[in-house]
């Protein structure tokens, strides 16, 4: 064993020392996202047109690499462009330089205003950037900047890649890039130098020329000509004087002026604050030759009205103040609240600093005989003159919202009552006082897509104020005030029979928001008790003209103790029926028939007075003759009973009743169970039309209620004779069917002695009841949907004006993204957020198009062209990163852009020297012979492209491009060149 064991002892590792390095993982890694992204080879492709920098569309892609544990990036920019030209593809040859060095010359693009900033400074269409992966990261040893380089060079010499390869270095605030791009026998490198200080002769086009010549170290001479252009850039910051045309709200007309004027349901528009912040002018010289213009360190030929191509773009404002943004915003902070109504304006209206004052003489001031005046319909005003005598020694109204404001708002929502306020006369109580929009119009769509309420409603309207209080009258305060007064408003019509204006008539529309729904079933309520009350009225009146009315009595008396003996309402009296609010209902349109019965049962109560089945029998609740249709075994004709009205319901009782029917299960006792539920109106109805038609069967119930269930057939008869036979479908034969259940169970009683369907009492409590627990939080959540309609609807009439056809795109994306987010109950913050933010940048754009109409004095041309031109030009800003001026400083734009920067400069300069001269009691001579204003600022940007084909490094080289940018700003100069050598005789 010991002997086996002895050669295993003498194995030793064998060290490979071929195995791959870091260093050369990282080039093989470089390679194959070059080849993966498919730029090896020869690149060819055709010159670029002027502008496609700017209009075409940049797309990148990007890959991640690793130097030993050191993460890079690896991202590829490029130009996207159609197909190109096959004859640019069929290229092949060895002589044509990659296209990066083509760009390299080419002048159509120069100065882009929207590119990355190589390609501003190299004019490139495309090109791969390799940097640290993480922020904090940054190559700063030359060593590793030089290993780096090295490897891009590598990995370009063994793809083949023609695509220049860049190496991001030294912090990347600093935006500094090294790179390299190789072709056939060619190779340029990309070198850059960034500066704070300048040094003095490099501020000039001289020494730039001097430095350009110097760096190439061309062979021949003389040296080729050297192309040149440039660009000064002058910022316009004092625009004081131009006059800003957003006038400021007036606050003491929001409720001095008259009720429902434009300060009342508008909301503000418009920009607080000079949106446009900078106006930059590039005075530019595209094309320059060495010799032609002078620019040194004591005389410059570059004189900005004299340039020939002029461009501006403007600086906006970050996050100017805009009305409607602030108002949308500030209501929709009180989503955020979590106070109650009660909290915020105090446990009890009538409380003291925790001593219950005696309010024993406020509610008798509410029950004397008026001896206060009413303002409005609303027991608002006799209560605060209740609560004079508790809050008189406090020494300060404690409300968060005056008398005034107030009453204003209250009258805005309540128009009705200004009428008995002008002329003393009854109020308007019209059911329908708020028309919907058409169908077709924009505003109905927009109401049903965003689930708020229509332009007119009452409940659209109680938004605008609640707006406008909580941003100019006492916040979250003032709304918790309003909201008080609005549901002691809604109490004081409930109880005095008076419709609340601005609502549609009818049951709910489950299209609008919840507290729409609410005010519409309250309406309901109001317009349910209101008919009752006027029958109750009218069968008084009637029962005093004699024994009729009892004879009605007796026989409703007589019915009901057949159908309701088990509720113990046999004693009771008609007064008793049309008074019990719990149990019965009382149909006006019934009335009619109920007198002629009972003139008729008048006539024949001598005869019948004790016969209970004759009375049983007796028609009751008529409406009228349904067609020719007869009863199938009596054959008198069929009539169409008078029937209780379906109960209207809110959204949120349709969900709470579905939950209570889904917890029911799917048993078959549940769903027994579920249908009976169900069956209340159809029941409601089957005791309606026997009580009109007695002797009838559910054949006929059928025919009048769903005709598709009763099937006819036509036979022929013994006699030959043809006979139509019906019978009822198939559903209806099912056993324990619900139908034939409900029809054994239900008796002969008309609609007006029925249990109501829909009790308007409870659910008018019921509503009321809610309105008086809604927290400003869950009010302002209720009504944000209306909130943003109205803004919408601003925005889209504020734009109407201007044509802003990006405008126009913005809104029609609020509305669609508003619809998908508003619908929903609760919807998420952030998308409300989002949608504020979409609205408060539509506002911004809109207030920059007018203030720069201002500045270009629009509105002041005379002439139709001049004008359009002048608008196309303004409207370009918000377009285009950058806008040419047609004719440079000749032309009509131009020539107003020379003004703003004359009149800048004067008042930058003159006060100064209107100062010094009284100090120094100087004549008027003497101040003009101080010299005049420039015209212009010093530029606040010199930038200098210089271009040039020499061969490199020899004379007999081939003649390659040579390229420096050179940009120097406030305290900031960078030098950026690629210069080309001939590889093939180096």
């Amino acid at each position: 064993m010991a002997a086996d064991s002895e050669p295993e002892s003498e194995v030793f590792e064998i060290t490979d020392f071929t195995t791959a390095s870091e260093w050369e993982r990282f080039i093989s890694r470089v390679e194959e996202v070059l080849n993966d992204w498919k730029l090896i080879g020869i690149s060819s492709g055709k010159p670029l047109e002027k502008g496609v920098y700017t209009t075409e569309i940049w797309d990148e892609k990007s890959d991640e690499i690793a130097f030993a544990d050191f993460r890079f990036s690896v991202t590829y920019h490029y130009l996207v462009q159609e197909s190109s030209d096959k004859d640019a593809k069929e290229e092949t040859a060895e002589d044509v330089l990659p296209v990066a060095m083509q760009d390299l010359l080419n002048m159509n693009n120069d100065f882009p205003p929207r590119a990355h900033c190589l390609v501003r400074w190299y004019g490139l269409r495309e090109f791969v950037v390799i940097a640290p992966a993480a922020n904090n990261d940054a190559v700063l040893s030359e060593s590793k900047c030089n290993l780096l380089l090295s490897s891009v060079s590598i990995a370009l010499g063994n793809t083949g890649c023609q695509v220049p390869v860049f190496v991001q270095i030294q912090h990347k605030w600093r935006k500094m890039y090294v790179g390299e791009c190789q072709g056939p026998g060619v190779r340029t490198d990309f070198e850059m130098v960034h500066l704070r200080k300048v040094p003095s002769q490099y501020t000039h086009l001289s020494g730039l020329l001097d430095v350009f010549k110097s760096k190439i170290a061309c062979p021949l001479t003389p040296l080729p000509p050297i192309n040149i252009s440039i660009r000064l850039t002058y910022i316009l910051q004092d625009s004081q004087q131009c006059f800003w045309p957003q006038q400021p709200p007036d606050i003491d007309a929001l409720v001095g002026g008259e009720v429902g004027g434009l300060e009342f349901g508008k909301l503000p528009f418009g920009a607080c604050e000079d949106p446009i912040s900078e106006l930059h002018l590039a005075t530019t010289w595209p094309h320059l030759t060495e010799g032609i213009i002078v620019d040194n360190d004591v005389y410059s030929d570059l004189d900005p009205v004299q340039a020939p191509q002029w461009s501006v773009r403007v600086r906006k404002t970050d996050n100017p103040q805009c009305l409607l943004s602030d108002f949308v915003s500030e209501f929709f902070k009180l989503c955020r609240r979590k106070e109650s109504t009660d909290e915020i304006l105090g446990r009890s209206t009538f409380e003291e600093e925790g001593k219950e004052a005696d309010i024993s003489h406020a509610l008798s001031k509410l029950t004397e005989p008026a001896p206060v005046p009413i303002h409005k319909l609303s027991v608002t005003n006799m209560v605060h003159t209740a609560k004079k005598k508790i809050r008189k020694h406090r020494g300060v109204d404690e409300s968060p919202l005056n008398s005034e404001v107030l009453n204003a708002n209250l009258l805005y929502l309540f128009p009705d009552a200004a009428d008995k306020l002008t002329d003393g006369s009854e109020p308007r109580i019209s059911a329908s006082t708020g028309s919907l929009p058409p169908v077709d119009s924009e505003d109905y769509n927009l109401y049903i897509q965003f689930k708020s309420a229509p332009s007119d409603s009452l409940t659209y309207k109680l938004a605008l104020c609640l707006c406008m209080i909580n941003f100019y009258h006492g916040g979250v305060k003032g709304v918790a005030h309003l909201w008080q007064e609005f549901v002691l408003e809604m109490r004081y019509r409930w109880e005095n029979n008076f419709f609340i204006p601005g609502l549609s008539s009818g049951a709910p529309d489950l299209r609008c928001c919840l507290l729409h729904q609410k005010l519409q079933m309250l309406n309901c309520c109001i317009e349910r008790k209101k008919t009752r009350d006027e029958g109750r009225k009218a069968n008084q009146s009637d029962r005093s003209f004699g024994d009729t009315t009892k004879t009605v009595d007796l026989s409703s008396k007589d019915s009901l103790k057949e159908g309701d003996k088990e509720k113990g309402e046999v004693g009771k009296s008609w007064d008793s029926w049309s008074d019990s609010e719990e149990e019965f209902f009382e149909c006006l349109s019934d009335t009619e028939d109920l007198k002629g019965n009972g003139q008729e049962s008048g006539k024949k109560g001598a005869a019948k007075e004790g016969s209970k089945e004759s009375v049983a029998l007796k028609p009751e609740g008529r409406l009228h003759q349904h067609g020719n249709l007869t009863l199938l075994h009596p054959g008198d004709p069929l009539f169409v009973p008078v029937t209780q009205e379906p109960a209207p319901m809110t959204e949120d009782v349709l969900e709470e009743q579905s939950e209570v029917l889904a917890k029911l299960g799917t048993s078959a006792e549940g769903a027994h169970l579920r249908a009976r539920m169900q069956s209340a109106c159809l029941l409601s109805d089957m005791e309606s039309f026997k009580a009109a038609n007695p002797g009838c069967c559910l054949e006929d119930f059928v025919r009048w209620y769903s005709p598709r269930d009763y099937i006819e057939e036509e036979i022929i008869d013994e006699n030959g004779d043809v006979v139509v036979k019906g019978e009822l479908s198939a559903r209806m034969k099912i056993p324990s069917n619900m139908w034939v259940e409900a029809w054994e169970t239900a008796k002969p009683i008309p609609a007006r002695r029925q249990r109501r369907l829909f009790d308007d009492t409870r659910e008018a409590e019921k509503v009321l009841h809610y309105l008086a627990i809604q927290k400003p939080a869950d009010l302002a959540r209720h009504l944000l949907p209306c909130v943003v309609h109205a803004a919408v609807l601003k925005v889209k009439e504020e734009e109407s004006v201007e044509d802003i056809s990006s405008v126009k795109k913005m809104i029609k994306q609020i509305i669609t993204h508003s619809s998908k987010v508003l619908r929903f109950p609760n919807p998420e913050e952030k998308k409300l957020e989002e949608i504020i933010g979409q609205i408060m940048n539509v506002e911004a754009i809109i207030a920059q198009a007018r203030s720069l109409k201002a500045k270009f004095g629009v509105d002041k041309c005379v002439q139709d062209e001049e004008r359009e031109d002048l608008e196309r030009f303004v409207n370009s800003f918000l377009e285009q990163p950058e806008v040419p001026v047609l004719g440079a400083g000749r032309g009509p734009a131009g020539t107003i852009i020379h003004k703003l920067f004359v009149n800048a400069q004067k008042a930058a300069t003159m006060m100064p020297l209107d100062e010094e001269l009284k100090r120094s009691g100087s004549s008027d001579e003497k101040r003009l012979n101080l010299g005049t204003v420039a015209d212009f600022p010093p530029p606040a940007g010199r930038e200098v492209i210089l271009r040039t084909t020499v061969p490199r490094p020899a004379p007999y080289s081939k003649p390659l491009p040579q390229r420096m940018y050179s940009v120097l700003i406030k305290e900031e100069f960078r030098l950026a060149g690629a210069f080309s050598s001939d590889t093939t005789f180096f």
